[in-house]
């Protein structure tokens, strides 16, 4: 069955996704680029950005390559988009990646301002959204034909996604640095409470990633029966 999920979002050890005061200079905020060391030299980030050879193996590289399988569409923030706020003023700017984004399937953008679709190169078609997250998520599974949905980020548009329980799996990479400010994943949220639970967690040098994932009605009777010490039925 096709899922919605979350690859490779990476949070620091305050449990920030970006860092603060992001602008056109600073798009992960101040501080927000030394989350993602766990990701920059991997061999999937390099092939899928720069389209070079090499780059690392491992654990980290197997969390990268993870993100991209069976992957038919993605849904976007707009700051994961540009940095441009309210009305599009440049219809030149065509998102931070140039003309070949590495999302290579189409990708729709929530906005509260229309915009005509935009076709890159690779196969990235960027739609842009104002009827909110269902509106997305409907259409971004028209579009995926089957294969899975994946929700990009920020960390405000996968709140909005896990508040809803609309998330299925969700993968965190938690770097460890601290941020101090910046923009929190989990604020606000109660994810046990959301029917979400950790089924992995695998560290490398440079981050620990964690698995969270929605569990069913019978996940869910089986952990409230474990949790007050019922024998479980064979």
């Amino acid at each position: 069955m096709a899922r919605v999920r979350v690859e490779g979002f990476t949070i620091s050890l305050d449990g920030y996704g970006a860092g603060p005061d992001q602008d056109i200079n600073n798009p992960l905020g101040v501080g927000g680029t030394d989350l993602h060391h766990w990701l920059f030299p991997t061999r999937t980030f390099q092939q899928t950005l720069f389209g070079k050879d090499g780059g690392t193996a491992g654990v980290d590289d197997d969390f990268a390559a993870r993100g991209f399988q069976n992957v038919g569409a993605w849904i976007l923030g707009r700051n994961m988009f540009g940095p441009i706020r309210g009305d599009w003023p440049d219809a030149n700017w065509k998102g931070w990646w140039g003309d070949n984004p590495p999302y290579h399937v189409p990708a729709f953008v929530l906005t509260h301002h229309p915009r005509p679709s935009i076709e890159m190169e690779g196969g990235t078609t960027f739609h842009f959204v104002t009827g909110g997250i269902h509106e997305a998520l409907r259409r971004a599974r028209e579009a995926a034909g089957g294969m899975d949905v994946r929700i990009g980020g920020g960390a405000d548009t996968i709140r909005q996604y896990l508040r809803e329980g609309l998330v299925d799996e969700l993968h965190i990479a938690i770097a460890p640095v601290l941020l101090g400010r910046g923009e929190s994943l989990f604020g606000g949220l109660d994810l046990r409470a959301l029917g979400y639970a950790c089924v992995q967690s695998v560290a490398s040098e440079k981050a620990t990633h964690v698995v969270l994932r929605r569990q069913g009605p019978k996940d869910a009777a089986t952990d409230a029966a474990t949790d007050a010490g019922l024998p479980l039925s064979s």
